[in-house]
């Protein structure tokens, strides 16, 4: 099995190193060793894992035959530029012809969805976004999707929203002192911590349908000043003071966050994949991050 990271970043290192530890289970496939690659724009004096090779990778850097041959498993979290989508346009040949294929992951976004006042929307909901960058993920799932329809590849497409996790949390912003209680009226969010995608991926990749659009979310949207005030909860530190949305000094990423405001379903995840989030909710997932923290567990 041979299992390539277009981008290997904080979700697929988490998911490499299940992967590593406790190999998904194949019921055709016996052999339960793993060869790992992942890219990075620039892997010069970057680790990785023992096992994983590195390799660099950008629009004008494509990976070469070699690494590529053999490919069964594919996890893509590369984001589209201005031209497109980097992978799509490097190796779309090449992975029309690849024959061991058995299945593609496309990390996507709930930014495709837009703003919808708070409403909640599923995979049949039709993509609005509101800004630049959710109408490039748009086009590159259309790119991806239309692809598997023409040449009958494994590909799926899994739409995350906010990701959290350890080294990545509420925990780090009020530690910093960067954090702020950001109060929009209404405002909520979807979440998923990084543990779960890494399981909702392996749940896929057992249980393969291509052309399959999925929501990787927990089960409760909240307003994103709730999870600062139980995350300084958590830690025994009184937390920062609430701010009005327009009186919040945000960077421009942050700020596009505000402006979509929806709630996410996760059922199709559920029903097709058998697959749940094990961090239903912030408050269990930040729980699990301070365990991990303190125990190394």
């Amino acid at each position: 099995m041979k299992l390539i990271f277009f981008g290997y970043g904080y979700s697929a290192q988490r998911l490499a190193a299940t992967i590593q530890t406790n190999p998904p289970n194949e019921l055709d496939h016996k052999d339960k060793k793993w060869e790992i690659i992942g890219t990075h724009r620039d892997p010069t004096g970057k680790s990785a894992d023992h096992g994983i090779a590195l390799r660099a990778f950008s629009r004008g850097q494509p990976l070469s035959h070699q690494d590529l041959e053999g490919a069964t498993h594919i996890v893509i979290s590369v984001p589209p530029d201005d031209d497109g989508d980097p992978v799509f346009d490097a190796h779309r040949d090449d992975l029309i012809h690849a024959q061991k294929l058995r299945w593609l992951g496309y990390l996507s976004t709930t930014g495709v969805y837009g703003n919808r006042e708070g409403a909640w929307v599923d995979e049949d909901s039709p993509c609005l976004p509101t800004g630049k960058r959710g109408r490039k993920r748009c086009t590159a799932e259309n790119d991806w999707l239309g692809l598997s329809r023409e040449h009958d590849l494994p590909i799926h497409i899994f739409r995350l929203p906010g990701i959290y996790g350890p080294g990545r949390s509420a925990f780090n912003s009020l530690r910093s002192g960067q954090a702020q209680r950001v109060i929009k009226p209404g405002q909520v969010f979807s979440r998923i911590h990084v543990d779960d995608i890494a399981a909702g991926l392996r749940a896929s990749m057992q249980r393969p349908h291509p052309g399959a659009i999925y929501n990787l979310c927990d089960n409760e949207p909240a307003p994103p000043q709730d999870v600062i005030l139980w995350a300084s909860r958590l830690l025994g530190m009184p937390p920062p003071p609430e701010v009005a949305i327009d009186q919040a000094k945000l960077s421009q990423m942050a700020a596009s966050f505000y402006r979509d405001n929806k709630r996410v379903r996760n059922q199709r995840m559920r029903h097709e994949l058998g697959f749940s989030p094990r961090y239903g909710n912030y408050r269990a997932g930040l729980k699990a991050i301070l365990r991990e923290e303190r125990t190394g567990d």
